[in-house]
């Protein structure tokens, strides 16, 4: 039996260290941090990169994603696969939680329920994901998001509970 040759992953994307990220991110708000990813004084994730994401809109308690299906994102099935709509209303619920977190206190998430509607394709175009905060306690946030396309057609909504943690 022939061996397989396993080629090895490299580093696509230029991030600067992640825990400075994380240091310089526990001197401001969950809002503050957030705006400075939106307006590029932090640099965005990997993952917005990866999946072609940007957040284009943060308020206290609500935020916005876009993302453009393509080709890249299909499953074999020949449609986007479901983990590009998590991964946006994953983003956007999270965020949404984050926007209303003070500073030196973090989340993460521990339960995130998504409805797939219909299917995303090349086709459909820009997708927004909207998350907005249900609830802020001391140690567990909910929150709501929707993702739709430029007309408003829904193509999944999701909830998300998380875990509120301070430094």
């Amino acid at each position: 039996m022939e061996k397989e040759t396993r080629i090895e992953r490299t580093r696509t994307f230029a991030w600067e260290d992640p825990m400075r990220l994380m240091e310089q991110g526990k001197a401001m708000s969950g809002f503050e941090y957030l705006k400075a990813i939106q307006h590029g004084t932090l640099p965005p994730p990997p993952i917005a990169c990866l999946i072609g994401m940007e957040l284009v809109e943060v308020e206290e308690g609500r935020v916005v994603f876009t993302g453009r299906p393509a080709e890249y994102h299909y499953n074999p099935l020949g449609t986007v696969h479901g983990g590009v709509a998590a991964t946006l209303l994953d983003s956007a619920v999270g965020c949404a939680v984050h926007s209303k977190l003070p500073l030196g206190v973090w989340y993460t998430t521990i339960e995130l329920k998504i409805n797939y509607l219909r299917p995303l394709t090349a086709e459909t175009g820009t997708v927004y994901a909207e998350g907005k905060v249900i609830h802020v306690g001391g140690r567990i946030a909910t929150a709501e998001g929707k993702l739709i396309d430029a007309a408003g057609k829904l193509y999944a909504h999701a909830t998300t509970t998380c875990l509120v943690m301070r430094s």
